[in-house]
Formats: C-alpha cells, sequence, structure tokens
C-alpha cells in the first residue's frame, strides 16, 4: 500500500469512496457519473487498479477500503520524506519553509503537536 501511488484521477476517486464507503458498486458508477461524468467501464478501471494496489476492496458488490485516507496519506507522507530527505523531518521542514513562510496559527499547531508527541 505504501508504494501505491496515485495521480490526480486516483486520487480524486479514492477522496470520493472514503468518503462514502461502504457503497455499492452501482452507487459508485453513479457518483462518478455525476461527479466526473465517467462512463461505467471507467469506475471499474480505476477501481480494479486501486483494489491491486491494496487501497480498496469489494466484496459481494461492495466497495470498502483496506486503509483509511489518514493511514494511506501518513505512509505516503513518511515516504516522501524517507526518500526526498533522508527520513528527516528537520531537513523537510527547512526545504519547506523556505518558499513558504508559516502562518503564526501553523507555528502554533506545530509547536502543539510537538507538545504533545513530547509528552507520549
Amino acid at each position: 500500500m505504501v508504494g501505491y501511488n496515485m495521480g490526480m484521477v486516483e486520487s480524486s476517486f479514492a477522496d470520493l469512496v472514503w468518503e462514502s464507503e461502504p457503497l455499492t458498486t452501482s452507487e459508485l458508477v453513479e457518483k462518478c457519473k455525476e461527479k466526473f461524468n465517467w462512463k461505467r467501464t471507467t469506475t471499474y478501471t480505476v477501481l480494479k487498479r486501486l483494489c491491486e494496489g491494496g487501497v480498496f476492496k469489494m466484496e459481494n458488490s461492495v466497495v470498502t477500503s483496506l486503509v483509511s485516507r489518514e493511514n494511506f496519506y501518513s505512509a505516503k507522507s513518511e515516504s516522501f520524506v524517507e526518500e526526498s530527505f533522508n527520513g528527516s523531518l528537520p531537513a523537510f521542514i527547512a526545504a519547506f519553509t523556505k518558499r513558504k513562510k508559516l502562518s503564526k496559527d501553523e507555528i502554533a499547531e506545530i509547536r502543539r503537536m510537538i507538545d504533545e508527541y513530547d509528552v507520549k
């Protein structure tokens, strides 16, 4: 699952499933038709890829996730920091903040997260 990379289309599709699960394949086809203007075959093709990637499963025409949205993106973030910054979160933050100024609220939230982590 961690090794599975989603493109923009798959990401939008996955968000739709995570927001609506469990849902039947008929419901999913209808939602994809409304949101993306997809045909049934397109929905099934993308679903099949994400099932093969270990993100979702389909049993008895019902689609559910094998991994939550939060866990998927946490794992992807961890993998990105590992691959791009040799696992160094401070190096990632230094690179990120060179181009984007953090707001006072963002700094406070990061401090709160660190303080909570430090207590554990």
